[in-house]
């Protein structure tokens, strides 16, 4: 007989979780096939798995659910970015991105329903936080997109960033075990070097990440070259101040092949002068990192404005001079999924159902 909890979702389980779900009384081999089900071969539908006994199937199915978010709403960009509206088993709801591009495709991840930063020049601060997500919630994201648009977890070519709603670094044990069933190469198989998780600067944190064995890599939202101007667009810096922030980042246990990445969302007029631009080259000095410069993703309730693109590549010219420095082009504007959008946004815009 199946020793079982009822009601459980698998997506989420760890091999060692799946062994005890089964019990003693089920060979160990059979949590393996449940594993590599779930997560390499990726089914939605428990009665799929022709590994496993008939009856097992049957009382999987009578007493459990693989546990995939449902989709609510989905919007389609002209730029071919898609925005997710998924639906959790409690009914809230978490966005989703998928940006596919001419040599990788990326799924942008929420970690959290909302988010507690409050970082002013963000959508999705305005929701607040509604909860943490499960480890299968953060999973089933990414199995859920990339079974919809026929994407294979495995190589090169997809990208998994945590920069959706919330603050992962404040969901750490899940986001930690959501990375560790993406990275599993005898399950979904992602490389480590693919997933990248984005922190507002949560200190005590980042050095728990960093002394994780398996992690993602560690991308740092900035979008200030001073203490003062950072604590009015990005009050956590309160409690986290960006001196402490940058003693961090120093103090990082960086990989061999690893960067830190640091993130500069481009307010017009508020943080993106020159000299904002040269204070931030002596704030990086001496870090093996690169930068993402983020134009404003304009939105309602948002009281700042984009700055022009000269001003964009001013900044830019400055910056690269001393640290690898990228514009990213914003994706999906037009249905709210850029960076800093995600807020359930839906009205004037298209669904497809």
């Amino acid at each position: 007989m199946l020793q079982v909890v009822k009601g459980q979702n698998l997506v989420g389980m760890e091999l060692t979780d799946l062994r005890q779900l089964l019990g003693p009384k089920q060979p160990t081999y059979r949590a393996r096939q449940l594993y590599d089900a779930l997560y390499r071969k990726q089914v939605a539908d428990l009665s799929e798995i022709s590994t496993l006994p008939q009856a097992l199937r049957i009382q999987l199915v009578t007493d459990h659910a693989v546990g995939l978010p449902e989709v609510e709403r989905r919007f389609d960009s002209s730029d071919g970015t898609r925005r997710y509206l998924l639906r959790l088993e409690d009914n809230r709801t978490v966005e989703t991105v998928l940006m596919p591009e001419e040599a990788r495709d990326t799924i942008c991840i929420s970690s959290q329903v909302g988010c507690p930063v409050d970082c002013k020049f963000c959508l999705t601060a305005l929701m607040g936080l509604e909860r943490n997500l499960t480890a299968g919630e953060i999973v089933g994201q990414v199995l859920y997109v990339a079974r919809e648009n026929g994407l294979k977890p495995t190589g090169s070519r997809l990208n998994v960033v945590m920069m959706g709603m919330g603050e992962p670094l404040l969901n750490l044990d899940n986001v930690l075990k959501a990375t560790r069933l993406l990275g599993d190469p005898d399950g979904i198989g992602m490389s480590q070097r693919r997933i990248t998780v984005s922190t507002s600067g949560i200190v005590p944190h980042m050095m728990e990440l960093g002394r994780a064995d398996i992690r993602p890599k560690l991308a740092i939202s900035l979008n200030a070259s001073t203490e003062e101007q950072r604590r009015e667009l990005m009050p956590i810096t309160r409690k986290y101040h960006l001196a402490d922030l940058m003693a961090a980042c120093k103090a990082y246990p960086l990989r061999s092949w690893e960067r830190l990445t640091f993130e500069y969302v481009l307010l017009g007029g508020v943080n993106d002068t020159d000299a904002d631009a040269r204070r931030v080259v002596r704030l990086l000095a001496h870090l093996k990192c690169k930068v993402n410069l983020i134009a404003l993703n304009p939105g309602p309730g948002i009281p700042f404005e984009t700055p022009e693109p000269e001003r964009v590549i001013a900044f830019q010219n400055i910056l690269r001079r001393s640290v690898p420095c990228f514009v990213r082009k914003p994706r999906g504007r037009d249905i709210f999924a850029a960076c800093g959008q995600l807020k359930r946004v839906a009205s004037d815009l298209v669904a497809i159902d």
